[in-house]
């Protein structure tokens, strides 16, 4: 049988293993799959940061040569609370009135491919700043929704056809995660998981979210799996107990998969009940405890938030706990049982909350970035003490960019955005795609660079098809399956559908 052919029988065997009623040779023909893919070192995962709110690009990732930073300055130095940071090199002034010169000046990274220009970093983003100079990170430079290649010219004349919805959050969100508006159940992550499911013994954890529902997971036959912060979600007593009897705990588990008539919602409810059911008694077994190096601390006291997920808040100066280095942890612990659960391919959907940043834009976004950044070093030391920094590709998503222009205190609804790809198949140390020139105002909401639309807006010149596609790819789909999961994808010439950031 050719390779190709294999790979094509072990992917309809395990889609027919991810329903709860397969017949069990399928399930142990989809176990034999999922043994060999992990014991041959093939594993690999992608783990989306989903920035939720929409992350100002243009405060995140700045061009800092002069014209640049001219117009910058014109653009954001402006209005109540000037949302401008500071110049490359100024120290942080202690007690100032303006918040961003607490910060000190933003910080200067020297990208391999600079096309003529410099670049910085949010002065929260040092750790960033770092992996970048040690071409552990990539930055792909203004992606966004886009159906077709589109320019300027022909968005202004009416020409181009468009995304759906564009400028609202829940429909970005939706078309960023599956290429349709609100309402869309299928997902470009999923679509790439129900490629690969074959490759698992267990393709329920093929698709892993902690942050909830996401339909960037969601394929036509595979289905995610949400998994709690502490691990697999547990249904009655820890102690395999409810009221203190292991009788009653088993009645009601035995309820929890049963129907009484065949009314579609009871079916539903039973198949989901039991698929969490088994979810749990198979993970229970396997899953290994948070207080574990390289992922935790082994002596943290119980009811302590371990160090290793505290970030320093910018505002207060106080360490807290790290909503989206929790997330990580509980993703780590999944990885590091791969080999007992038999898996080859998974991904994994992260919530990075705050980036809405309409009002109080400098302290909303500094806390939000300084999140990012110590999740994001988090991840990196610890990818690497397990050894699969190379086996795992972590990247950044948002409903959008925001505007050039301020409001007065933050900064209102964009377009394309500036994104980061992490991991040691990562090609880093550069920025991916031509990095758009900065306008200067026409007075009419208008800007003078073909890269910016009303308000400063930015036109994408990457679609989020080739993004994906290069993730894609590198998790093994082909061309042609690129194209299944991605149909927008073919309005791209076929030399532009891989950005080359990926190894």
């Amino acid at each position: 049988m050719s390779s190709q052919n294999r790979r094509g029988f072990l992917r309809r065997v395990g889609a027919i293993g991810a329903g709860s009623t397969a017949a069990p040779w399928l399930l142990n023909l989809a176990a034999v799959a999922g043994a060999d893919a992990a014991s041959t070192g093939g594993y690999k995962a992608l783990v989306c940061l989903f920035m939720f709110g929409g992350n100002d690009a243009y405060n995140t990732v700045l061009a800092t040569d002069a014209s640049s930073w001219s117009a910058y300055l014109a653009a954001r130095n402006a209005d109540v609370d000037p949302i401008a940071l500071a110049a490359p090199g100024t120290r942080p002034v202690k007690n100032s009135q303006s918040f961003n010169l607490t910060l000190g000046g933003v910080l200067p990274i020297a990208p391999v491919n600079a096309q003529g220009r410099q670049f910085a970093l949010h002065p929260q983003l040092a750790t960033l700043a770092d992996l970048f100079g040690q071409k552990r990170l990539a930055i792909v430079a203004n992606v966004g929704p886009l159906a077709q290649p589109t320019t300027k010219a022909s968005y202004v004349a009416g020409t181009a056809t468009l995304p759906p919805q564009l400028f609202s959050h829940n429909d970005q969100q939706s078309v960023w995660q599956s290429m349709g508006a609100e309402g869309t159940q299928v997902g470009w992550g999923g679509g790439i998981a129900d490629l690969l499911q074959g490759a698992n013994h267990q393709p329920m954890f093929t698709s892993i979210s902690t942050n909830g529902n996401a339909v960037w997971l969601e394929g036509r036959s595979v289905r995610p799996y949400q998994l709690g912060l502490d691990g697999a979600i547990h249904i009655g007593g820890s102690d395999g107990t409810l009221f203190n009897s292991a009788v009653v705990q088993q009645d009601m588990l035995s309820l929890m998969r049963t129907t009484r008539t065949g009314n579609a919602i009871e079916v539903d409810h039973a198949a989901v009940s039991a698929r969490s059911i088994d979810a749990e008694a198979v993970l229970a077994g396997v899953l290994p405890a948070a207080n574990v190096a390289p992922w935790g601390t082994v002596k943290v006291v119980e009811g302590v938030v371990d160090p290793l997920l505290m970030y320093r808040d910018p505002v207060t100066g106080v360490q807290t706990p790290n909503p989206v280095s929790q997330q990580l942890q509980a993703i780590a612990r999944m990885i590091s049982a791969r080999t007992a659960l038999g898996s080859g391919r998974q991904i994994f959907f992260v919530g990075v909350d705050g980036f809405d940043t309409h009002d109080d834009q400098n302290t909303r976004h500094a806390s939000a970035l300084a999140q990012l950044a110590q999740a994001m070093g988090y991840w990196d030391t610890v990818t690497r003490g397990m050894g699969v920094d190379g086996s795992v590709t972590t990247f950044t998503a948002s409903d959008f960019g925001r505007a050039f222009a301020s409001n007065g205190d933050g900064a209102d609804h964009g377009w394309g955005g500036h994104h980061f790809v992490m991991g040691a198949a990562v090609k880093g140390g550069d920025v991916y795609g031509r990095f758009p020139t900065y306008g200067l105002t026409d007075g009419a909401n208008g800007y003078g660079s073909n890269d910016q639309l009303d308000d400063g807006a930015l036109l994408p010149a990457i679609g989020v098809d080739q993004y994906a596609a290069t993730l894609g790819a590198w998790m093994g789909l082909t061309p042609g399956e690129l194209l299944g999961v991605l149909p927008a994808l073919g309005n791209w010439p076929a030399a532009q559908r891989n950005l080359g950031f990926l190894g």
